[in-house]
Formats: C-alpha cells, structure tokens, sequence
C-alpha cells in the first residue's frame, strides 16, 4: 500500500565545526536536541511514514530518534547512510526504507535546522501539491548568501536550478535567494532522479539539488515556496550559530508567553524552554531561567535571579533568587532569596523556605515555615509548624541516607541537630542548642542540658600580648574603675565561677 506522504529527516553529518564529541544533532535548545526539534515540526504533516537518516555517532543518535519516538507515540525508522557520499546519497538511504513502496509526497528536512516549525513545512506541502510540481523548494533571502545554494529562476519565475556556492559563477552569486534545504518531491520523480546523479561537481558528491535539473529536464516544472524569516531556516553547524538559534527560539517563545499574559519584565535576561507552562497573570523577574518542564501557576510570581528546572509552582508563590530541580511549590508559598531546593522537595500551601536553606526529599506541610540558615534532607515536616535558624537535619549514618519526623504545631530552637531517624511529636518543643537524639513525645520540651562555664582571666594569661588580651585589660580597666555593681548570678541562680581551669 503506498503512503500519500513521508518525511526524511537528515541527521547522519558529522558536525566537525561543533568541535565536540557528541553528536551534532544531540546538542540541545530551549531543553529539546536539534533533532527533536526537527522530528516534532514534520508532525504538522501527518506523515504516513518518518525516516531518520543516520551516521556519525549513530548509536547515540538511534537511541534519541527512539526516545523522540516515544514521546511523540510514533513510529520513526532508522536509515544508516554508512559513507558521506552528499545529501543526494544521504537521501537514497532514506528512500531505500520505504522499500517497494514509492510515496506520493516525499518531504525532506535536515536535523540542524532546529527553528524550522510545522506551519512552514504545511505551507511547504500544501504549494507543493496544490501546484503539481515535481519537486518544490523551501527558499529564503538572507543578508548575506555566501556559501548557499542560489536559487536561478526563468522568466515565468520557476526554478530551473540549484547552484552551490562553490559552482556558482560571479554572476550567480548575485542572486540573494537561496536554497534553505528544504523539499517537498513527488515520490516517484525524486525515486527515478536519485538513480541518475553523478558527482561531477566541486565537491565529488550526490547533490540532492541536481534533482532540480533533471525534473526539469523530464518536462516538469518546479516551485518555489520562499518564506519571510530567515530564523525560520536558520541552520546550525558551530556553537556560533547554535547560540544565534537559541537566541532566536527563545525570542520566540518569549513572545507567545507574553502574548497569553505572562508579564516579562526584562526579556534579555529570561530564558525558558520548549517544555514549560506558565499561566496568565505570572511575572517573571529579570535573570529568570526556567527549564524541563516547569509549570507556574496564576498570579505566581519568579526571580529575580532565579532557575528552576522541573519544578511546579503554585498559584500565588513568590520564588526569589533560588535555584530549584524537581521540586513542587504550593500555592502562596515563599521561596527564598538565596534557597537551593533539590529533588523531592515538597513544600505545602502557604509554607516558607527562606535564606540560605536547602532541601532534598523533604515535606514541608501547609503554613509551616524553614525560615533561615537550614539544611532539610529526607525529612516529613507537619503544618503550622517552625524550624529555627541554623538547623541540620543529620541524614546520613555514613552508609545509609535516614527519614526524620517533625510534626504539626512544632517550635523548634535555633541551632538544631535532628539526628535521624527521629520523630517530634506535634506541639512539641525544642530548646536552643538541641541535639534531638531520641524521639520527641508530643507536646514535651526536648532541651540539651550543660552548665555554662566561665573562666576568668584566660586571655590574659594564655593569649598575653595580643590584641584581644589588649582589649580585655583596657574593659576590665574600666570595670574596677566604675561603681560596684549587685553580683551577677547565672541561670542557675549561682554566682559565676572563678575556677582556673581550662576548657
């Protein structure tokens, strides 16, 4: 059974220009590979059939086209282009996959052209077929041509042909239309053309534009369908022009996000990704980064300075200068400044992680609050409840990672170590300075206990002649100088100790 229409995506290039040991086709934009970007605009086409032609690094690259494939629920052939004999050989490999089967519409399209988006190719196959042509040709007009394919006209303004940079006389390199890469075949012109190339050109190659020639040499004609933004065909072949691309894409989506009422207040410093969702009514603070699929809610505010990257935000929340990865904020919460949430952080309704926390696998429940100073890992803290400042919650034995339990309505003090596994019981408390070793019953007071020692004199004799020894004689100076005082005691309600020993 033939298909009405196939696609051949070309991702079989080495990339030298990259300079890198991956795949050129594997580097990313906007958190999506060069080659998922192209798989996902041919979906705007319904192909019957999709073909990736492969080569360098095809492993890699065979495991990414069956990851895209996946994700997108479609079945995506592999063809191996084994020599890089030119596109015209790179595409006989992909038509090889069809077998017997010959394809009405055979559109082709390369992996390095990452912007390329499916309303494009659609308008590309919808000129293509409507005008009858043998073959049409996706063209642009950059500001400058060098090293593209000129696209030459006649008269009626059909194309006659495709010429390279490198074969193009003086005359040719005038022309400022040119040869994006992109094609919509019939099928069996482009089967029966591919049979006759010959590499009698500057590069010794298959060229798949000599198809133009001999289509029109067969008494068909061939269109041209020329698209306004050159950034629609950008293509990538060095970290120069992936950047220029992701500086591009992300304009792009910028505007959309802006368009459906998400406010931007600094568009340069904010980058965002193919994957995420944002609401209407959110603002994104300068130097906000937010990747994978991040999703924010109504009314939440971001940054600034702020990267999130799979995280879910909730209406409302307020994210400031944070870094967070796989972490759900809830509704009206606070985040920050200066937080690191990591994987498995949860954080309740209206709850609040503030300075210089961090978090891993963590509960925190509604309204309860890790204000400052905190290190929260693997840890179930209930609602409404406090954690004091510069607490650890001591996860890991040396072996094994343990769980800790806070409860609801807790107070804990300043300079907590929760040695786990331990459990606090709700409307506990703790003191200042507790090591919780044991469990909490709920409602008690869990206090580490130790008279507090004073030894006088101690810089004076063990520190003698330096500035702080300086110090204390210059205030202990003006201590005898000034009126008696009543006798201080300490907590205990006992006079300070005058003890000579040593700590």
């Amino acid at each position: 059974m033939p298909f009405d229409i196939a696609a051949i995506v070309l991702a079989a290039g080495a990339g030298t220009r990259m300079r890198s040991k991956r795949p050129k086709v594997l580097h990313s934009l906007a958190g999506r590979t060069l080659l998922e970007h192209a798989l996902r605009a041919t979906q705007a086409i319904e192909p019957d059939a999709l073909v990736t032609v492969v080569g360098h690094g095809r492993e890699a690259v065979g495991a990414e086209v069956d990851r895209i494939g996946a994700r997108l629920g479609t079945p995506i052939d592999v063809a191996v282009q084994d020599q890089q004999l030119g596109t015209g050989h790179a595409v006989s490999c992909g038509v090889a996959a069809f077998g017997d089967r010959v394809p009405g519409t055979i559109v082709v399209t390369s992996a390095d052209v990452p912007l390329l988006d499916g309303a494009t190719l659609a308008t590309l196959v919808d000129t293509h077929v409507g005008g009858g042509a043998a073959v049409t040709v996706l063209t642009f007009t950059p500001p400058d041509p060098t090293g593209y394919g000129r696209i030459v006209r006649d008269d009626a303004g059909l194309v006659t042909r495709i010429v390279e940079h490198a074969d193009a006389t003086t005359e040719q390199r005038e022309i400022g239309e040119v040869n994006s890469g992109i094609y919509a075949f019939d099928g069996r012109v482009l089967v029966d053309a591919l049979a006759q190339l010959r590499t009698d050109n500057a590069q010794g190659e298959l060229y798949l534009t000599d198809v133009i020639e001999l289509a029109r040499a067969a008494g068909r004609y061939v269109l041209a369908s020329p698209v306004s933004d050159p950034t629609v065909v950008l293509g990538v072949n060095d970290r120069i022009q992936l950047a220029a691309a992701g500086a591009a894409l992300n304009t792009r989506l910028l505007h959309l996000h802006m368009s459906g009422g998400v406010t931007i207040v600094d568009p340069a410093s904010t980058r965002v990704d193919m994957d995420v969702r944002i609401d209407p009514d959110v603002t994104l603070l300068p130097g906000v980064q937010l990747h994978g699929t991040t999703v924010v809610a109504e009314g939440a505010t971001i940054g600034p300075d702020t990267t999130l990257t799979d995280v879910e935000v909730g209406a409302g929340a307020r994210v400031i200068r944070t870094h967070g990865e796989g972490a759900v904020i809830g509704p009206d919460a606070t985040v920050g400044p200066f937080a690191y949430l990591r994987p498995g952080t949860r954080l309740g309704d209206a709850g609040k992680i503030g300075t210089f926390v961090e978090t891993k696998n963590a509960r925190i429940g509604a309204h309860s609050k890790v204000p400052h100073l905190t290190y929260v890992g693997d840890a179930t803290v209930g609602e409404y409840s406090n954690i004091g400042a510069s607490s650890v919650f001591v996860n890991y034995d040396g072996v094994e990672k343990n769980h800790t339990v806070i409860g609801s309505h807790v107070r804990t003090g300043s300079d907590n170590m929760f040695v786990a596994p331990v459990r606090v019981g709700d409307g506990a408390y703790t003191g200042a300075g507790t090591v919780v070793r044991a469990d909490v019953p709920p409602g008690a007071l869990s206090i580490t206990t130790g008279d507090q020692r004073v030894i006088e004199g101690w810089v004076l004799r063990k520190r003698s002649g330096t500035p702080s020894a300086d110090a204390a004689e210059a205030a202990l100076t003006r201590v005898d100088a000034a009126p008696a005082r009543p006798q201080e005691h300490n907590d205990n309600g006992r006079r300070p100790s005058t003890q000579d020993g040593e700590q």
